[in-house]
């Protein structure tokens, strides 16, 4: 079994907003929808659950119900960060599923995520034990220890940008949840990141450029000219 885990418990404190990003409406649709409806289509993904902030649990039960996202079988409250919230919904899925099944983890202000990066995390998930949905670092890398100036530069090809869905096997994340908070690490940036702290290697799957991260309202913007772009036909993939 697939399960796709939304990760919505952010309070998005640098979008300077009055309510959660996540719930932000873009052309009448809130931007958690979105993330929702894709996940809800794909035929791989036998379930939802959402991570979501508190006192946000019923708002999101009613968009489930209102635009008929029926694969949604539970609404967790979030924790006090990324990683508790996670292990808040591993807890939560642990208890009716088997430790083999699938999980992806995905966070829900990545509303562009597409239907082909979904299934080659699975795929690369069923065969490697991990999947990191992953993109190549195409700038140049500056070191700086000060923030304000360089006079080092770091190989970019040696670098990866990482995104979500991140794909792991129940049983697995959630042993290796435990056994971090064992050993006091409480707050690890996102699953891929604890995974390595915990000494585990985790392999790469297809991400894309499009696939944001909504962080400020500037990439509101941009994943609102995202909705209305359609590539050329000319442009060859």
């Amino acid at each position: 079994m697939n399960i796709a885990m939304i990760i919505a418990g952010g309070s998005g404190n640098r979008m300077h907003q009055d309510i959660p990003k996540q719930f932000l409406t873009v052309n009448e649709k809130p931007v958690i929808i979105y993330t929702l409806e894709v996940f809800q289509k794909h035929p791989a993904i036998d379930e939802i659950v959402v991570v979501c902030i508190e006192g946000w649990e019923q708002v999101l039960w009613a968009y489930a119900r209102q635009f008929n996202l029926t694969k949604v079988t539970a609404i967790v409250k979030g924790g006090d960060c990324g990683q508790n919230s996670i292990y808040r919904g591993l807890e939560e899925i642990g208890k009716s599923h088997e430790s083999d099944d699938i999980v992806l983890i995905h966070d829900a202000i990545r509303p562009m995520v597409s239907e082909e990066i979904i299934s080659d995390c699975i795929n690369k998930t069923v065969e490697y034990g991990s999947a990191i949905a992953c993109i190549p670092c195409a700038e140049a890398m500056l070191v700086s220890e000060n923030q304000e100036n360089s006079s080092q530069i770091f190989d970019r090809t040696y670098l990866k940008r990482t995104q979500t869905p991140q794909g792991f096997r129940v049983g697995r994340l959630l042993d290796i949840h435990k056994k971090a908070l064992e050993q006091g690490i409480t707050n690890s940036t996102a699953s891929c990141t604890l995974m390595i702290e915990m000494g585990q290697e985790v392999y790469f799957s297809k991400g894309s450029e499009k696939n944001i991260k909504l962080t400020t309202v500037e990439d509101i913007d941009i994943f609102k000219a995202l909705l209305l772009a359609k590539r050329a036909e000319w442009l060859k993939e």
